[in-house]
């Protein structure tokens, strides 16, 4: 089992969040209640660059649910970055891939 790390930086579009190691039921809870700490304002865009991502379960997904939630009850945008191909077949087969925007990393994702 590897970790979850997650670290912040800000973008000119708002702030990224690079997600590393198993999102999985022992670590969602934590990067659900530190999304929901993140300051968001009307027309930003959070980005989550899961580049780093080595294993996501039906609990990280859930998660993913709780980001696009709140950055758009910020009225903000939400996108990943560097989906894994792992993570990419799961948003697939639940249909989540119509749901974020799609980019093949951060710096993509954080330009308009």
């Amino acid at each position: 089992m590897n970790p979850l790390k997650t670290t912040t930086r800000h973008a000119p579009t708002g702030p990224v969040l690079e997600i590393s190691g198993d999102l999985d039921y022992t670590t969602a809870t934590e990067l659900r209640e530190l999304i929901t700490t993140l300051t968001l304002h009307p027309g930003q865009r959070l980005v989550l660059d899961l580049a780093g991502l080595e294993f996501c379960d039906s609990s990280g997904i859930t998660a993913l649910i709780v980001a696009h939630n709140h950055a758009h009850t910020a009225h903000a945008d939400i996108a990943l970055a560097a989906v894994p191909d792992h993570t990419l077949r799961v948003l697939r087969m639940v249909g989540l891939d119509q749901v974020f925007p799609l980019h093949p990393n951060s710096d993509a994702a954080t330009h308009h």
